[in-house]
């Protein structure tokens, strides 16, 4: 995974794919070239991960095609 070192002021979306439910409940943000960063709503100061943007791609598709 890469890391991006500031996500200050980064604009947070909770994830169609969210439920609506309070356990389910994942955040990316927009606007980074290289990566997608993704957190826990629930724990908006806790841990980010950076995936690179095809892998988050390429897993989107996964879901959206219903194999995952």
């Amino acid at each position: 995974m890469k890391t991006t070192s500031n996500l200050v002021g980064a604009a947070w979306r909770k994830s169609s794919y969210s439920d609506g439910g309070e356990d389910n409940c994942v955040e990316v943000a927009d606007g980074f070239a290289d990566v997608v960063p993704v957190r826990d709503s629930k724990v908006p100061d806790g841990p980010v991960l950076c995936v690179p943007a095809g892998a988050w791609a390429s897993f989107i598709e996964t879901v959206k095609d219903g194999r995952l």
